[in-house]
């Protein structure tokens, strides 16, 4: 094994989640990834141009604080961390560009929230849980979600960023909120979030298996099977650090057996969930010690018996 898993899993937190389950419908359903990345630093700047001059615009702010998000996740980091390993230096310069726009991401949701509620960033780290937001509605979701997934994903690539750390917190607080206004957001989609989020954080920072498995099942039953992404989420965040071969392999091949035609409006994310599968499974010797699955048959990643609180 070529990196130990437990060395790298926060790393690949930021390159599963689920961006595109909140992308706007058109987008979703365009099944070539190579389409909409050619589409969407182009999308960018003129959202970009167009929120300079309607600053206060809390649609423009949502859309171009996730696009940013989204081509940072999907068409930067994503095809950068399947480079093979002699790519080191190209694969760190993308990872370098992808930060810049997570953050630039963030800052423009961060202002929507601010404008949109005076003080709540702040709030949101002075507070000591998630329960002290009555000001949120349900509205608000869609713009803690991505400034939440913004945060996290440059954090991820950069945990020495102070700017982005220093967020994380507060971030922390707010999806943790915004699940209890609406847990059903964009079907599953906060759900797939904090099986990546409870899966690879230290216990010392709330990191929790048994929370990790209660949010996969909850993915599962509200996509109804048809998503790949809280099956590769669960295979990368789960079953390798636990070196659960048997578990990440069925995992996987669960996620490329899905119909992606069965979900138009979720096309693309599966497109490019089932890319990541293929790579996940063709470069097992990079993940685990030993892929013989007669030494994990009817093994199951151990899971902490602990219930949600």
């Amino acid at each position: 094994m070529k990196n130990r898993a437990g060395n790298i899993i926060f790393s690949l937190f930021a390159c599963c989640i689920s961006l595109f389950s909140c992308s706007t419908q058109q987008i979703a359903m365009r099944s070539s990834p190579e389409f909409v990345a050619s589409l969407l630093p182009g999308v960018i700047k003129k959202s970009e141009a167009k929120l300079k001059k309607n600053p206060d615009d809390q649609k423009l702010i949502l859309e171009t604080g996730s696009y940013y998000v989204m081509d940072a996740n999907a068409f930067v980091q994503g095809p950068a961390s399947m480079l093979p390993p002699d790519k080191y230096s190209e694969r760190e310069a993308e990872y370098q560009k992808a930060k810049a726009m997570y953050k630039r991401g963030a800052d423009i949701l961060e202002d929507g929230l601010e404008k949109r509620h005076p003080g709540i960033i702040a709030k949101a780290r002075e507070t000591s849980g998630s329960e002290d937001f009555e000001e949120l509605g349900k509205e608000d979701v869609p713009y803690i979600y991505w400034f939440t997934a913004a945060v996290f994903s440059a954090f991820s690539l950069d945990p020495l960023d102070l700017s982005a750390g220093m967020k994380s917190g507060a971030a922390s607080k707010l999806i943790k909120r915004a699940y209890v206004l609406d847990p059903d957001f964009n079907d599953g989609a906060l759900d797939d979030f904090f099986i990546l989020y409870y899966a690879s954080l230290p216990k010392s920072m709330g990191g929790d298996l048994a929370l990790a498995k209660t949010h996969y099942d909850r993915a599962l039953e509200k996509t109804h099977g048809l998503s790949a992404s809280p099956y590769v989420s669960w295979a990368q965040a789960v079953c390798i650090p636990a070196q659960d071969f048997a578990g990440f392999k069925s995992n996987l091949d669960k996620a490329l057996s899905i119909n992606v035609n069965k979900n138009p409006s979720n096309k693309l994310l599966n497109v490019l969930s089932q890319r990541k599968a293929r790579y996940l499974l063709d470069n097992t010797d990079i993940y685990f010690i030993d892929t013989d699955e007669s030494v994990w048959d009817g093994a199951e990643t151990e899971v902490e018996n602990e219930e949600e609180t």
